[in-house]
């Protein structure tokens, strides 16, 4: 395999630096499990002079340099060392350890090239020291901090003091070390998000990594606008191909949410259209999402370790009872890396098992609303394009957007949407607070047309 064109977040070109907690308050048998679940963490990434360094701080009193940074070659290598670390033993001098890292370890990479400069703080108490002047220098020479508190000791105050903005994002929590496993593949998401997607989406309050593909292809430039809809655009026969490094210039993320507010007519309805896809330089299909008229599926495509390639068929009754041409709809693939489930108008179709896949090829390109199979456009209707990095997005994002000539019924089913995302959706627990008074039917009308009000705007 031709390493200057296969890219993923095992590939990236990471400074990576772990500040772990070996205080007292650790322990020994915590600080080993600490250290296993470094191991886990790191074992995805290609660990190399070319591709990620990983340096090991621990800290006590004063900070030791376990690992510098970049001393290991391989993967193996760096582990091996990881598993030999000794525990210190002492108090928590946080502040101290993070402005050493700063100081020392990441100054000492010898990179010029190095894209992403990341470094990882686990405690699981209140720092000794001030924890401020050193993060907000970390932040000021472009590191990108998280902050891992574990147990109960810790200051949520603290962490985000440490951590970067917004603190969703940086800020992850474990109820103790024997549960810190529990928040592993949500560490490594975080790690490969910060590696492969350095775009942002707004998206209302709050903006999401991925990949606007409308505005990042330039179709909004080439296509027509859609005058019952201003948000939307329609998609003819122009060329909409670009070189694939322009779009996804380290390759794909392990899981992501693909969307797509569409809307297919005429002939289009009945063609097999493969409303996104990535090809290798060769045109082998190493990711696509294809809406199959005749037999009204969706199918997905990915790579696999074994043969070229995968494919999903999502084809339950609810698909073909739904998938109604000229009206729109809003399109979900939530891939994750054994599993891939469609959500079509908000209603999950299908979820499957994938086999393992392996990295893209960059040097090919990516394509647009085209017959499968063929490089000739199909005619489609498009509001939105997206691909968002963070795989929890799919809960996030409604079918609340899709026009409809029924427009009462549209905006019931809206609110009704919305209404069930702001009393059901949940977040991390934290302590219990004082009892609240009851909502009011006058609050509730509030959210209804406010509810309204989004939907409409």
């Amino acid at each position: 395999i031709c390493h200057s064109v296969v890219f993923s977040c095992s590939t990236a070109v990471n400074d990576l630096v772990y500040i772990m907690d070996g205080s007292w308050s650790v322990g020994s048998d915590d600080f080993e499990t600490a250290k296993r679940w470094l191991v886990n963490v790191t074992s995805g990434f290609d660990v190399s002079s070319h591709y990620s360094q990983v340096g090991v701080v621990q800290y006590s009193d004063t900070p030791r340099l376990e690992i510098p940074l970049g001393l290991h070659k391989t993967t193996q290598d760096l582990i091996k060392a990881i598993e030999d670390i000794s525990y210190l033993g002492g108090n928590t001098q946080t502040g101290r350890a993070i402005k050493f890292a700063v100081d020392h370890v990441f100054a000492s990479s010898q990179r010029s090239e190095v894209k992403n400069r990341i470094a990882v703080v686990v405690t699981d108490g209140k720092s000794q020291d001030d924890v401020m002047d050193a993060s907000v220098e970390a932040r000021a020479q472009g590191i990108k901090v998280f902050a891992v508190g574990v147990g109960t000791e810790i200051t949520t105050s603290e962490l985000v003091t440490i951590a970067n903005k917004p603190e969703g994002e940086y800020v992850l929590y474990a109820e103790d070390y024997t549960k810190i496993d529990r928040i592993r593949h949500a560490m490594e998401q975080k790690l490969c998000e910060e590696s492969v997607c350095p775009t942002r989406i707004p998206v209302a309050s709050r903006d999401e990594k991925g990949f606007e593909l409308i505005l990042g292809m330039k179709i909004h430039q080439k296509a027509k606008k859609i005058q019952e809809l201003y948000t939307a655009i329609c998609l003819t026969n122009t060329c909409f191909k670009f070189v694939l490094r322009e779009i996804f210039p380290e390759g794909l993320p392990p899981s992501y949410v693909f969307v797509s507010t569409l809307r297919l007519k005429g002939p289009s309805s009945r063609e097999k259209l493969d409303l996104w896809r990535v090809l290798s330089k060769d045109g082998q299909i190493q990711a696509a999402v294809t809406l199959n008229g005749l037999h009204k599926s969706v199918i997905f495509t990915t790579t696999n370790t074994v043969n070229e390639e995968q494919i999903v068929t999502f084809d339950a009754q609810v698909c073909r009872n739904k998938l109604l041409y000229d009206t729109w709809h809003q399109l979900k693939v939530l891939v994750r890396p054994r599993r891939v489930s469609c959500f079509l108008d908000d209603q999950q179709i299908q979820d499957e098992a994938l086999d393992a896949v392996v990295p893209i090829f960059i040097n090919g390109k990516t394509q647009i609303s085209k017959r499968s199979g063929s490089d000739a456009t199909l005619p489609t209707e498009i509001q939105k394009l997206r691909l968002y990095c963070d795989p929890q997005q799919s809960e996030r994002e409604t079918a609340c957007e899709i026009y409809s000539d029924l427009h009462s019924s549209f905006l019931f089913n809206c609110t009704q949407i919305l209404l069930k995302w702001l009393f059901t959706a949940k977040g991390r627990e934290g302590h219990p607070g004082p009892d609240g008074k009851p909502v009011s039917k006058p609050h509730i009308f509030r959210i209804c047309v406010f509810s309204w009000l989004f939907c409409v705007n």
